[in-house]
């Protein structure tokens, strides 16, 4: 039987370097940090894990993943549950391996799939439970009109079997202030947050959507948004100050779109930053036909925010890290002692090297080393490079039986 967070043996993490600069080890106990100090000055009776050239930060999250239909660009996607089952898995460990320990995930209900798909991801987060924490997110077609009832039947059938957020799209709803207000009250009714897909390009729309979330603050959340990219500078700014004033959380898809999005792009990052908006960074699709060569990597949404958005390389990993823990309600995480132990750890000496050539990485979730990925760089011997001491990326000494 596999052992528990709490029963697990303690964990050294000997050697890291942290984003400040500083090199500790780093002592952990059960699902918490227990202990920040210097190389060397820390004990354990547990495992020790060798981090000598490894950056070591707080576990991204992935707040927007579509899990029935991740890893399909070859072909239609099949709604068998075997089929659903295995990809929403699938895909659920990739992003793991990438270091992101906590996916909301949207699924969707009703139409020709009913409440089998929602039902099948829901029984992959049971079997992933101890590796990654995956929410689901109960994606209704509409809410208004005579088919609206099926949807708002299909909504509270997602609330009971135990789906953790209210979703949807209110731009393919014929009335999207009614679906929005639908989503709204269903949500106080049952006490969960909402996640709407929206491209953001109507701003009398989005305003409308902002002040009936006002209600419901800080649980609300909009992504992606890529419309208000289009808004001409000043009707953009006063959407994102009411944005701000709905405590919205807007989650960016830089890596591409997703199944709900109509509009390929990035909302206007860092003009919400400045309005004081929240900002996620998100996957959206994984290798399905809105986009077959994504990565669900949150490290690379981090690099696109960087180099293509202007955010710098903090501001970047933050909206991958600690924002989106923040839209998923989940705790703060810092490296420091009492924080949870959801870490990261890549090889390289500063975040922006990582963000770069983030290839080799160590997952720590709850405590435990979940996920590894090791990549070894290798060139033929040449004078070109002999006595530069150029970095290397490759396999570390473990030291006592526990390194990478």
């Amino acid at each position: 039987m596999p052992e528990s967070p709490s029963d697990a043996p303690a964990l050294l993490l000997s050697g890291a370097r942290l984003a400040d600069g500083r090199a500790v080890d780093v002592r952990i106990g059960g699902p918490r940090i227990e202990a920040v100090g210097t190389v060397g000055s820390l004990g354990t009776g547990g495992r020790r894990l060798d981090l000598r050239g490894y950056l070591l930060l707080p576990a991204p999250a992935e707040p927007h993943a579509h899990p029935d239909t991740a890893l399909t660009a070859g072909g239609p996607a099949s709604h068998c549950p075997q089929d659903v089952r295995r990809r929403a898995t699938e895909s659920a460990l990739l992003q793991l391996s990438h270091g992101a320990t906590a996916v909301r995930a949207h699924v969707r209900v009703g139409d020709v799939q009913g409440m089998g798909t929602l039902e099948t991801v829901l029984e992959a987060g049971r079997s992933l439970r101890g590796l990654t924490d995956l929410t689901t997110v109960a994606v209704p077609r509409t809410l208004t009109g005579v088919a609206g009832a099926d949807g708002l039947s299909r909504l509270r059938d997602a609330m009971e079997m135990g789906a953790d957020v209210i979703g949807g799209c209110p731009d393919l709803d014929p009335d999207p202030a009614g679906f929005t207000e639908a989503v709204l009250d269903l949500a106080a009714t049952h006490g969960r947050p909402v996640d709407l897909h929206t491209d953001g390009a109507d701003p009398a729309r989005l305003a409308r959507l902002a002040a009936m979330a006002g209600g419901l603050r800080p649980g609300v959340c909009l992504g992606p948004c890529a419309g208000l990219s289009r808004l001409p500078d000043e009707e953009a700014a006063r959407t994102a100050d009411r944005l701000a004033a709905a405590a919205v959380t807007v989650v960016c898809l830089p890596q591409g779109l997703c199944s709900g999005s109509r509009l390929r792009g990035t909302p206007p990052v860092r003009l919400l930053r400045a309005a004081g908006v929240r900002v996620a960074g998100g996957s959206g699709a994984l290798r399905d036909g809105s986009n077959p060569v994504g990565r669900g990597d949150p490290l690379e949404a981090a690099y696109l925010l960087a180099s293509q958005e202007g955010l710098t390389p903090e501001q970047a990993y933050d909206a991958v890290s600690a924002s989106a823990r923040a839209a998923l309600s989940l705790p703060e995480v810092r490296v420091e002692a009492g924080f949870p132990a959801e870490l990261l750890a890549v090889r390289g000496d500063g975040l922006a090297g990582a963000l770069s050539l983030a290839y080799s990485r160590i997952v720590v979730h709850r405590g435990r080393v979940v996920a590894r990925t090791s990549a070894v760089r290798e060139y033929r011997d040449s004078g070109a490079a002999s006595g530069l001491d150029l970095p290397r990326q490759g396999r570390v000494d473990s030291g006592h039986g526990g390194g990478p």
